[in-house]
């Protein structure tokens, strides 16, 4: 786990100096402590041939296998391929033994060579063949090209900006913007998806130009520009018709070996325990491949409702683990500056809070943590794929589901409370008359349509393109064909919410820590095992996860399986009534902020009176406002 940034450019005017390459390599310090690497060289012209483009490569290194001989930038014996990269290759192993059995001559241990020699056999196509997460930037000398590749779930980020004969990269955004020429201009429109989404959709970031590399897409830079291609393509429409007893025997072998691979390390490695089913099985399977007991840590607050503690500590001890369990009182004016700074981009998930803590408290411990993110996507496990079913189940009423749903919707009474059940339920009846992928977004959204329309200015609307945020989950709810309607949200929730919001948020926040996060579950075989199942084999009688409790029940404490789920976040509406009433007023109110022409102010004012009245819940659309204006204030105004 690392961080990477860099350069190459077919223009001399565009250089990046050695000593910038040194600057947007500081920026991400962070995220590898432990060393670091460069490599640049200027634009060569051999004429007649055509010039070689300069490059310039960055690296900061957390050393976690090989940490003697793994240094990079990395190259092959001649130095025609370099590479840097963030992430672990897990099957580097087996890739490693069938390299050097076709001539390949191994300098190190790393899984980083691994990648140089199958890229000098496969070129671009390497990326089919690594099971990790990653990064990765190539510099072919004799092809003249940088290759950029990044995993298929998006668990390592990939920022760059092309702009003519030159092409800019990073892990963070911070890296881009380390150089003056990189313009920081904000995107209407990215304003618009974020506060959809409470994240910028890839490809898009916040600021024109720059770009997200898509998970499971590689980009090469060559004298002919940029081109970029999907290198993964799982068929999402594809159903899996095996017998049950089959499916469950590939479940259990695919699960243990993806946990197998992710405990290779030369440092100490735990897991986060947070008493959930999902990170409780890959402790299970960690304890039951160890031979010592698997170091597991959870965290707890004040407030029992976001305190699960007492569950984690039923399963460690179940489990026989070493357990560390920390109770933290957040300060949210303590570190909200410090989120702002590492979150480069708005991100307004309020559970970045709860992760950065535990990554925190799990670094003084050990250097490698795994998860269990990517179970409810895969495995059908959010509550809000009940209401999904349900509403499935009236859109075969036909035209009667319209009347139905108006005649519910107006006599449902209002809820200040945003997850009461009956405020779930009125939405539900509001939206029930939508297509269900449109209606799906409607219930995920901070603002939806409606209440951004209610928040803009004219003069911002007039600023948006004619794209609709709804496109992107539109795009991705389709790849699943006509499976069921649960099937389609949990795979577009797969490739949208997965690696915009979740990735992104466990990315960061233990990166800030130098701490490396591995997620078992997001192994692309597991993944695409998963993909195919049968909803009936997922999801019954209103819960999801049954496949998992009918092959690992044995595993778990029933009470495990049947506690309800709890969300990982803290007090934000308390927050927003007390100790950040003060600066969410102030920074929403300010005269900086009505300046800048983007909401109407008598919507900003009827949000926070709503709130600090308690008449409604408006937290997590207060803090989507309050991080998008900090952010502007860090990275726009200085």
């Amino acid at each position: 786990m690392c961080g990477i940034t860099g350069a190459a450019w077919t223009d001399p005017q565009l250089a990046v100096s050695a000593e910038a390459l040194r600057r947007m390599t500081d920026c991400i310090s962070h995220r590898g402590p432990d060393d670091a690497g460069y490599l640049h060289r200027e634009l060569e012209n051999r004429n007649p041939y055509p010039a070689v483009p300069g490059v310039a490569l960055g690296h900061r290194r957390l050393s976690i296998i090989d940490l003697a001989g793994g240094k990079q930038p990395l190259s092959n014996e001649d130095e025609t391929v370099w590479t840097i990269f963030n992430g672990e290759i897990y099957n580097f192993g087996a890739l490693r033994g069938r390299l050097e059995g076709g001539g390949h001559a191994f300098r190190t241990h790393s899984d980083t060579e691994t990648i140089v020699h199958l890229y000098e056999d496969e070129g671009p196509d390497c990326f089919r063949h690594f099971n990790g997460m990653f990064a990765i930037a190539i510099w072919d000398l004799r092809e003249r090209r940088l290759v950029l590749g990044r995993d298929r779930l998006g668990q390592k980020p990939l920022y760059y900006y092309h702009h003519a004969g030159r092409i800019v990269f990073g892990s963070e955004l911070k890296t881009l913007l380390a150089l003056p020429d990189v313009p920081r201009e904000i995107d209407p429109t990215a304003i618009d998806e974020y506060l959809t989404y409470q994240y910028v959709p890839h490809p898009n970031t916040i600021l024109k130009g720059i770009k997200k590399l898509a998970p499971g897409e590689l980009a090469v830079f060559s004298d002919a520009g940029l081109h970029v291609e999907r290198y993964w393509k799982p068929d999402f429409t594809h159903e899996d018709r095996r017998s049950p007893p089959l499916q469950d025997a590939e479940l259990r072998e695919l699960f243990d070996d993806a946990v197998r691979l992710r405990l290779q390390a030369d440092v100490p490695l735990g897991a986060f325990l947070s008493g959930g089913v999902d990170s409780s099985l890959v402790v299970s399977s960690m304890q039951r491949q160890s031979d010592r007991p698997v170091k597991t840590f959870s965290i707890g607050f004040p407030q029992k409702e976001y305190d699960e503690t007492s569950f984690a500590r039923q399963v460690a001890q179940h489990l026989g683990t070493e357990h560390h369990e920390f109770q933290v009182t957040p300060s949210a004016l303590e570190i909200l500056p410090k989120l702002i700074w590492h979150y480069d981009e708005p991100m307004a998930d309020s559970s970045a809070i709860p992760t950065w803590y535990v990554s925190q408290q799990t670094r003084a411990e050990v250097t490698v943590a795994l998860s269990g993110d990517g179970g409810d996507e895969l495995f059908a496990g959010y509550r809000r794929y009940r209401a999904v079913g349900l509403g499935a189940m009236i859109d075969h009423l036909g035209p009667l589901k319209r009347v139905l749903g108006a005649k519910l919707w107006q006599k449902l009474p209002s809820s200040g409370r945003q997850k009461s059940r009956l405020r779930q339920a009125k939405r539900f009846a509001e939206a029930i008359a939508m297509a269900p992928e449109r209606r799906y977004l409607d219930w995920v959204s901070i603002f939806n349509e409606t209440r951004r329309g209610q928040l803009y200015t004219d003069e911002f609307v007039a600023q948006l393109s004619d794209s609709d945020p709804f496109d992107f989950l539109k795009a991705a709810w389709r790849r699943s064909g006509k499976r069921d309607a649960i099937t389609c949200a949990s795979l577009a929730d797969l490739t949208t919410y997965l690696p915009c919001d979740l990735n992104c948020k466990v990315d960061i926040a233990s990166m800030a820590h130098g701490l490396e996060c591995r997620q078992p579950f997001l192994d692309y075989r597991l993944v695409e095992y998963a993909a195919a199942l049968p909803i009936g084999r997922k999801y019954q009688r209103g819960r999801g996860k049954q496949i998992l409790r009918k092959v690992f029940g044995d595993r778990l404490p029933v009470q495990i399986w049947d506690r309800p789920k709890m969300g990982f976040g803290v007090p934000l509406d308390y927050w927003f009534r007390h100790e950040l009433k003060e600066l969410l007023i102030d920074s929403l109110l300010s005269e900086k902020a009505l300046r800048r022409g983007l909401f109407r102010e008598e919507t900003v004012r009827e949000l926070l009176d709503e709130h600090m009245s308690g008449q409604f819940d408006h937290s997590a659309r207060l803090w989507a406002l309050l991080v998008l204006e900090l952010w502007q204030r860090e990275w726009i105004d200085a």
